[in-house]
């Protein structure tokens, strides 16, 4: 019996683990730097210290390689939980600690967001990837954000705005408010847009 067989094979999934998982890191660094339309295969490839035939061994496509990256990024840092801020029953109390979280989260991954979104605009893999893995948890947390304010399509115009990348970025890089700030003041234009309407 080879008692050393076990083991090779053992270390050999290891090693290809982690190969796999230098592949992706190196691919989640390449996004936030670049973006996914300017990361090459052989740009990866270098900064993971492998071959390019190693990354198409480990991803034979380029959506393949786009969802593990997407993955780990969203492991290391998931987007904030929709469910738990239904134990808030205040609306806008509710609003104001969603917008919160959500805003801290951009702040947080803010070199990757805008580089996939700015792509996302141009590449329909890109958009694919956006929509599967950040747009239905934002749609999700939109709809727990919504309850307690009338219904109607002005609110749900506000809420998009308000959950959107792009507001975040225009209010606190572009007008370079406090997260706090940011979230004030879209809350209050909520609040006004929703008063107006009634």
């Amino acid at each position: 019996m080879n008692r050393k067989r076990p083991y090779t094979l053992k270390r050999r999934a290891e090693n290809q683990a982690e190969t796999r998982r230098r592949i992706v890191e190196a691919t989640v660094d390449l996004h936030a730097a670049l973006g996914p339309t300017r990361t090459s295969i052989s740009a990866i490839a270098e900064r993971a210290g492998v071959q390019r035939h190693t990354v198409y061994a480990h991803f034979q496509t380029d959506r393949e390689l786009f969802l593990a990256c997407s993955g780990l990024a969203m492991e290391r840092d998931p987007l904030p939980d929709e469910h738990a801020l239904r134990a808030i029953a205040d609306p806008e109390q509710r609003l104001r600690r969603g917008l919160a979280e959500l805003y801290a989260w951009y702040g947080r991954n803010a070199e990757l967001a805008n580089s996939v979104m700015r792509d996302a605009e141009v590449d329909p893999l890109t958009r694919d990837i956006v929509r599967l893995r950040m747009g239905r948890r934002i749609d999700a947390l939109q709809t727990e954000l919504a309850q307690g304010f009338p219904s109607g399509r002005t609110r749900d115009a506000a809420l998009g705005l308000a959950v959107s990348f792009h507001t975040w970025r225009s209010l606190t890089k572009d007008s370079r408010l406090s997260i706090g700030a940011a979230v004030e003041f879209v809350v209050r234009a909520i609040r006004c847009s929703v008063e107006r309407r009634n």
